[in-house]
């Protein structure tokens, strides 16, 4: 009997994928993903801790589905199991057991492999009378092995644009994050693994991966079997070798850190055609003794050297980045250092964020926390300069040709959304069936984050073997 699986997703792309995973793990057990959680046997919320208020965010959810639930139950329908997953749970799970008693599971990041022992344990508890409020499962310990030694293959269709993970966790303990005490320390998939998984997903329509990982350019995977030397493999010398696989256009990764920008991984960008020519690379604050007070062990001009290096190995790369004002400590020249950082580099895209002290952080701890007021000032200057970046570097792209992986269905009928090369959203007018296609498109506007175009009237000349694009043919 089929059971009916929902699964809202915080956060990180690096969710995304775990969430992908989840339904790899429990198809076994009949569980089918549902679009929504009203007539779901088991609800899962896969949480991020990286925000303020995130958990806040998760316990108001919560509650939700507890009023959901005891509906259910008035009404002689089926119950429902609850749980929540992820950085939250990792971070808060007993409190969350304590504060929301009518979660039945809570287990972290590391852990979801157990999903079936662990949903076992709620049925047992339950049969037996032995699940009274706040007595629900937790499993957020780091284990020993590797959860994806006990993943099955990956079988969840992601569509024509899809992540893999290859890295999880963190050594740099920023001062601000709490990713290292989620997460656990840094580990890399062996090359195996990760190429077996790319051909499985190439194989299943994926045209293009992103490879994930909270560092992922310290990636240093055990090399295959028939490899020559048995050194670990770094992020530069996997691309290589993922870029020949058939099928597979467009390859991207993220998040990444400047101190390991490598030589490999900086030529690959000038050197492999299907690694896209953008990169979301993190700075967070332009102001040396800020980096130096957020552990980031680089300066603002060590990054302006690595992006100067990249720009020369592929001319025309876009870059994003991740800000943070209002760091505890930071004055109005710190943030002036930071204005002037963006202003010298200039960015396609970016993220910025109000500083909030994360539970268990150094940083949390500081005693000069800037005031609210002023961080909302901050934050609106940066926002500023960041949109008008952004909207110049989009405007750049008006009467432009370039390859668009159209990924879904519009809001308009007849309309796709792509993504172009750098990662802006492009809007077009094309058949249902060039849904998964690369397609060149003739960019004619702009709008606040996205762009629009049309399909170029060239004929068709199918697939390039270099770049993945497709020309297609227009008939009036």
């Amino acid at each position: 009997m089929t059971k009916a699986l929902y699964i809202k997703t915080y956060g990180c792309q690096m969710n995304v994928y775990d969430s992908a995973r989840m339904i790899d793990v429990l198809a076994p057990l009949g569980y089918a993903p549902v679009e929504d959680p009203d007539g779901a046997d088991l609800v899962i919320l896969n949480t991020c801790h990286i925000r303020e208020k995130a958990a806040e965010k998760v316990y108001s959810e919560l509650g939700r589905l507890r009023d959901l639930r005891g509906a259910r139950k008035r009404t002689g329908g089926p119950d429902m199991t609850i749980a929540v997953a992820g950085c939250v749970a990792q971070a808060e799970g007993k409190e969350m057991l304590r504060r929301a008693p009518h979660v039945d599971l809570v287990f972290g990041p590391q852990t979801y492999h157990r999903l079936p022992e662990l949903l076992a344990q709620v049925h047992r508890a339950r049969a037996g009378g032995g699940n009274a409020p706040g007595r629900g499962v937790l499993d957020t310990e780091f284990p020993v092995e590797s959860k994806f030694d006990h993943l099955p293959e990956a079988v969840a269709s992601q569509g024509p644009s899809a992540f893999l993970s290859i890295q999880e966790g963190c050594d740099k303990f920023c001062t601000f994050c709490v990713v290292p005490y989620t997460r656990g320390a840094e580990f890399s998939r062996p090359v195996g693994e990760v190429i077996a998984e790319a051909e499985r997903l190439a194989a299943a329509g994926a045209r293009e991966i992103t490879l994930l990982g909270q560092n992922v350019n310290a990636y240093h995977g055990a090399p295959p079997p028939n490899s020559a030397g048995a050194r670990p493999w770094g992020l530069g010398r996997l691309i290589r070798r993922l870029a020949e696989i058939e099928g597979l256009d467009r390859l991207r990764y993220t998040t990444s850190h400047p101190r390991d920008m490598d030589d490999e991984l900086i030529a690959v960008h000038g050197q492999v055609e299907k690694l896209m020519p953008y990169l979301h690379l993190p700075v967070q604050s332009g102001s040396d003794r800020i980096l130096e007070a957020m552990n980031r062990r680089h300066s603002a001009d060590d990054y302006r050297r690595a992006v100067e290096r990249l720009r020369r190995a592929r001319p025309g790369i876009a870059l994003s980045s991740d800000f943070i004002v209002g760091f505890p400590g930071e004055t109005d020249s710190d943030f002036a250092e930071t204005l002037r950082l963006i202003t010298d580099i200039g960015f396609a895209q970016a993220y910025s964020f109000k500083y909030s002290a994360r539970p268990g952080t150094p940083a949390g701890t500081l005693s000069a926390q800037v005031p609210e007021a002023v961080k909302v000032e901050r934050l609106a200057s940066l926002q500023s300069l960041l949109d008008a970046q952004q909207e110049g570097f989009n405007q750049g792209s008006v009467g432009q040709g370039m390859p668009v992986l159209l990924e879904r269905p519009g809001r308009k009928t007849g309309q796709l959304v792509g993504r172009s090369p750098y990662m802006q959203a492009v809007h077009v007018a094309a058949p249902a069936n060039y849904l998964g296609q690369i397609v060149n498109v003739r960019i004619a506007a702009t709008g606040p984050k996205s762009l629009s175009g049309r399909l170029i009237e060239d004929p068709v000349v199918g697939r390039s073997e270099a770049s993945g694009t497709m020309a297609v043919e227009v008939h009036p």
